[in-house]
């Protein structure tokens, strides 16, 4: 399974720890101050990274798509380009953030959603960049953010498998370390139209890329799957109050979701555990107790040739040999004498 070091120090993939980011996006409602106890929440809740979204408007978007008018009542301003300009964070204010992020010694990053933000950012120090679903087909724009040398991290909503393919082929002469995350891109997303399975068909088709999932389900429970299937980044949008103004706060998690999420995570991983099937040693006390061994079923003398209908399993009291060694000592000689019901042990069997 792949592996690589996202951050200096910060392994993804292979045998590590799922990687969880929390997605604070845009939905900390162009308040600074919303954002940094955002971050401060996600730290808490055991997030490894808090990720938030950088544009430039004029990049991003053309003329007539920023002048449209927006009614919805999620937005925050008489147009679109009003509404997303509210949301939008300075350059000054992302760095705050990050300064925010690293005294509270949790990893930040953003996605960048034009070229003009993918500099800014790397200027920025970020140690990854992600690529929202939204520009994994843009093909031009990945590549030159693949120039920049540094891990990058693709989230694959509203793409096909042939999509996802090209990318992978077009990234692969670049030798960068790559993450490719399964992705839904509706909000909340239908759980029938999630296909977990896509993990696993990415693991096959995609040795030497780290995958993972980014959620935007209800609940954890999907998410929970997602990484006992084999995602080794999770990411999942975090919220203060779903009841809060924007589209993405319905396909969050609240703080308690979100730290039950990263706890759920952790006990998924514990029980994983090994490919070794093996008695552990929690289970002795129930095996000293309603484990069964082996019994003569009836009185035998000293030198009986065994056989099946001389031996019985039993729960018995003390232990003898394992029930498993039954047809082992079928036919060798018994050198002590038995009653019935006592247990045989292997210093009785020639």
């Amino acid at each position: 399974m792949a592996s690589f070091e996202l951050v200096p120090g910060c392994w993804v993939g292979g045998n590590c720890p799922c990687f969880i980011i929390a997605e604070i996006g845009q939905n900390h409602q162009g308040d600074i101050n919303i954002a940094k106890n955002m971050i401060e929440v996600a730290k808490k809740c055991g997030a490894n990274c808090v990720k938030f979204q950088k544009s430039d408007l004029n990049s991003r978007f053309n003329k007539a798509a920023l002048d449209r008018p927006y009614t919805s009542h999620h937005s925050w301003g008489n147009t679109y380009g009003q509404h997303r300009a509210h949301l939008e964070f300075s350059e000054s204010q992302f760095k705050e953030l990050k300064k925010h992020a690293e005294r509270h010694e949790i990893i930040f990053s953003a996605s960048g959603m034009d070229m003009v933000s993918l500099r800014f950012l790397n200027q920025l120090g970020v140690p990854f960049f992600k690529i929202g679903s939204g520009d994994a087909n843009n093909y031009s724009l990945i590549q030159d953010v693949a120039r920049f040398g540094k891990p990058l991290i693709v989230s694959t909503g509203m793409q096909s498998i042939d999509t996802v393919q090209k990318v992978y082929y077009l990234l692969k002469q670049f030798n960068i370390k790559l993450g490719f995350l399964h992705c839904v891109s509706a909000y909340p997303a239908p759980p029938s139209d999630i296909n977990l399975r896509v993990i696993q068909s990415y693991q096959e088709k995609f040795p030497d890329v780290v995958i993972g999932y980014s959620g935007h389900e209800t609940g954890t429970d999907i998410s929970i799957a997602a990484v006992a299937l084999g995602a080794k980044i999770l990411e999942r949008h975090l919220t203060l109050d779903k009841t809060w103004k924007g589209s993405d706060h319905c396909a969050s998690l609240d703080p308690e979701e979100f730290q039950q999420l990263v706890s759920q995570v952790r006990n998924v991983e514990t029980a994983l555990g090994s490919h070794i099937k093996i008695v552990r040693e929690s289970e002795i006390a129930c095996y000293r107790k309603l484990g069964k061994t082996l019994v003569a079923s009836q009185n035998l003398q000293c030198g009986t040739v065994l056989s099946e209908d001389m031996l019985d399993i039993k729960v018995s009291e003390p232990k003898g040999l394992n029930a498993d060694q039954f047809y082992n000592v079928i036919g060798h000689t018994l050198i002590h004498d038995k009653e019935y019901d006592d247990s045989i042990f292997e210093e009785d069997i020639s």
